[in-house]
């Protein structure tokens, strides 16, 4: 498949309100709260803590999106007879929902959250959502689309259940409107096995489609995580458990507060050396002094008396450099030593006759 854009038209994350300067980690809740709005607001403070740059939710109206005809993707619950009741249990109000944003922003979180509903977005939209999450199930729900579109805000989408010819088709459709977009490599798999991460996919998506690119992570881990970041992923995205006993249908899928942090860290750190680069046509300076500790001067075998005649064989290297260097050795074979010289000590030319 060819670029579906020009270099004219490339996204930078600045068009998407991101910062450049690292890569973005976005925390994902979803349904981790299983309903409780103290749940929502602790993985708030507990994502505050763990240096993720974005707190990100899913917002479902049961009535908006679903009927009682629809399936469970894993029948994991035992309270709810239906998927429909379930995200009926999933919804908040519209102020709770304005609590959570607002105790987000508190914590220097950006406040995400992805709508399955046109209702979805009319509350993301009055609590001024700043970039818009498309989950990979509503790529292909123009009726949803068009209503984030009609706001003008920028725009991530999963590419889970989009091929590549598909998600041309919806960038050019975003790309019409004026509208920054970015996308996510992703599997919609729970837990995602290392034969289906796609990392090398991040890149592709980024040449494709002229845009910032990202890993939306299901693996369960932090390895997937560190390796798009070491790949340059420029946001990635993980679901996020208070512990791998806790109830809901994404744990298996999930890391928990303490691998957040160590993500977060590790990120922080791939980032910081993809940037440096060190050039290796010359050492950095505090590497240079290492080359005298770790370099070599000439020495002696074995202690010799004075008026000793050296040869090749009573010459050896020995640690640190700034004596008599090997290329200087025949400069010392032959000569007849002054003083009685030790072996661990270096040669010095104040040494010979």
């Amino acid at each position: 498949m060819t670029n579906t854009v020009n270099t004219a038209d490339l996204v930078s994350m600045k068009d998407l309100g991101l910062p450049e300067d690292r890569c973005y980690v976005i925390a994902e809740v979803a349904q981790a709260h299983d309903g409780s709005l103290g749940q929502a607001h602790a993985y708030i403070d507990a994502i505050g803590d763990s240096g993720a740059d974005a707190v990100k939710f899913q917002t479902h109206i049961a009535s908006a999106e679903s009927t009682l005809q629809e399936p469970w993707r894993i029948p994991f619950s035992p309270q709810d007879e239906t998927r429909f009741e379930y995200w009926r249990r999933m919804e908040f109000t519209p102020d709770q929902w304005a609590g959570l944003a607002r105790h987000a922003r508190e914590r220097d979180l950006e406040f995400l959250s992805s709508p399955f509903s046109t209702d979805a977005v009319d509350l993301l939209n009055k609590l001024n959502v700043r970039v818009w999450k498309i989950p990979s199930g509503e790529t292909n729900n123009p009726v949803l689309l068009d209503a984030v579109w009609s706001t003008g805000r920028p725009v991530l989408y999963s590419s889970g259940m989009t091929d590549l010819s598909e998600m041309a088709e919806l960038i050019e459709l975003t790309r019409l409107r004026g509208i920054p977009y970015g996308v996510f490599q992703c599997s919609s798999s729970y837990p995602c096995p290392p034969e289906l991460w796609g990392l090398q996919t991040v890149e592709v998506l980024r040449q494709t489609f002229g845009c910032p690119a990202g890993f939306s992570d299901h693996s369960g881990g932090i390895y997937a995580g560190l390796a798009a970041a070491a790949l340059g992923a420029n946001f990635i995205e993980v679901h996020v458990t208070f512990s791998r006993q806790m109830f809901g249908p994404d744990v298996s899928s999930s890391i928990t507060i303490a691998e957040l942090r160590q993500l977060v860290e590790g990120v922080r750190l791939v980032h910081t050396a993809l940037r440096a680069n060190p050039d290796k046509t010359t050492l950095p300076p505090q590497i240079e002094p290492l080359k005298n500790i770790f370099g070599h001067s000439l020495a002696l075998t074995h202690d010799m008396a004075a008026g000793s005649v050296i040869n090749q064989n009573h010459l050896t290297l020995k640690k640190p450099a700034g004596g008599i260097a090997f290329a200087e050795r025949n400069a010392v074979v032959g000569r007849r030593l002054r003083v009685d010289k030790s072996a661990t000590q270096l040669l010095s030319f104040d040494d010979f006759e």
